[in-house]
């Protein structure tokens, strides 16, 4: 069985046991993270959308949070000595989803 949340203004489809990398969520690492906001759901054979989806979750374990791997943002303006280099690390969180349902 598998399900489309929404998390972080993205769209995943994940099943049971599955490792995902979204981003930031508060909590400590070993906590319980529920997502209620479960946008499709299948197994194969049957998909169910909207309204029958009510009071419908996906639960999950927080297992770490950390930076991801790091973007270098560089700006030149040939022929007039401008250049600009910064480097960001976004914050990501990964979770196994231990339950649909």
């Amino acid at each position: 069985m598998f399900a489309v949340i929404k998390t972080g203004g993205k769209q995943y489809r994940v099943a049971k046991d599955d490792v995902i990398v979204v981003e930031k969520l508060e909590g400590e690492a070993g906590g319980k993270i529920t997502f209620s906001d479960v946008l499709m759901t299948g197994d194969g054979k049957d998909v169910k959308l909207g309204s029958a989806l009510a009071g419908l979750t996906v639960t999950g374990e927080l297992i770490e949070t950390k930076k991801g791997d790091k973007v270098t943002v560089f700006k030149k303006r040939r022929r007039n000595t401008y250049r600009r280099k910064a480097g960001h690390r976004q914050a990501e969180s990964h979770i196994k989803i231990t339950a649909i349902g």
